[in-house]
């Protein structure tokens, strides 16, 4: 039998969801959240850990001689140190594709406020601006259609393509910025560069990886290419917008709004510049949380800690270099 530790539990499974499916494989520890000088003590014994974005750094991993297998409660594997885990034989899985609809679902929402404004319309009526209205109807902020309206994709993966199928639903136009178009047949959407792209778009959202190209891609260069009055939703990685060009934009009036789901440092610094930036929607980084999904990501990471402890491990992220 194993012996799992879960280092950080709190926000894939704020008590909600039961861990008890992992007991079959083994003994198990819980842990909310813990801290840089509190992970290795915890997971000294442990030969399988589960993790969300606790760090996992070689100085970490060369503390912890049990260890076998890392599975994260995420896509991302950015926390763990992949090249120390080859050269200590600890396999990585982690959990793909497990929230597209609901990242999807999250850019829509952000998108539907913009045209609707539901939320300043709700927040006038509770301050008595209709019960005093003289007319059956009074309108707070500009309202728009979202049929014949121009959505630029940046990313088309999973979640760009299903936020395409959406959009096709509204009747917009879609554009598409893909590093690799020629993948791709879809009929449906015109695929661009990002200088051909920008000036035709109404709303322009992101959802590639972080990589060094895509590293500060929305940076103030890009925003002056963008169509004045535009809308900028960010559902990926924070650290892809340069967030003083997006918060300057936003604060001159040449973005209309932006709807971002992640910043680059969660959470974000008191002087952010978005957070007191003029129409800047701000969630704190729940795109992938609905009840549903986070029942999908624990269902995949039972999944993958059964393929490892039947030898056959599923969704590796690396290649260990020795078998523990």
């Amino acid at each position: 039998m194993h012996h799992i530790v879960i280092l950080d539990s709190s926000t894939a499974n704020p008590g909600d969801l039961s861990w008890d499916f992992l007991k079959k494989y083994g003994t198990l520890e819980i842990f909310g959240r813990s801290t840089p000088a509190e992970t290795a003590e915890r997971a000294k014994n442990a030969d399988i850990v589960i993790i969300n974005k606790t760090v996992l750094s070689e100085s970490t991993l060369r503390r912890l001689p049990k260890l076998k297998f890392i599975t994260l409660l995420a896509t991302g594997f950015n926390v763990v140190d992949i090249a120390a885990a080859d050269k200590l034989g600890i396999t990585v899985s982690n959990v793909p594709s497990y929230s597209t609809d609901a990242v999807a679902q999250q850019t829509f929402a952000f998108i539907l406020e913009f045209a609707n404004r539901v939320g300043i319309h709700s927040e006038r009526v509770h301050c008595g601006e209709w019960v005093n209205c003289p007319d059956f109807s009074f309108i707070a902020a500009p309202l728009c259609e979202l049929r014949d309206k121009t959505i630029g994709i940046i990313g088309y993966g999973r979640i760009g393509r299903r936020v395409a199928e959406i959009a096709h639903a509204f009747g917009m136009k879609v554009i598409v910025n893909t590093a690799h178009p020629e993948k791709y047949s879809d009929a449906a959407a015109s695929f661009m560069s990002l200088d051909e792209m920008l000036p035709k778009c109404d709303f322009v959202t992101v959802h590639c990886p972080l990589t060094p190209q895509t590293d500060k891609l929305v940076n103030a260069d890009f925003v002056a290419k963008m169509k004045d009055g535009a809308f900028l939703i960010n559902t990926s990685r924070g650290a892809e917008l340069d967030e003083h060009a997006v918060a300057d934009a936003l604060n001159s009036g040449k973005l209309a709004g932006a709807g971002l789901d992640v910043l680059t440092t969660e959470p974000p610094l008191a002087d952010n510049p978005l957070l007191k930036a003029k129409n800047a929607w701000i969630t704190p980084h729940i795109a992938w949380a609905p009840f549903e999904t986070r029942e999908r990501l624990l269902g995949v990471t039972e999944e993958n800690i059964k393929a490892f402890c039947d030898g056959a491990p599923v969704n590796v992220v690396n290649h260990p270099s020795v078998i523990k």
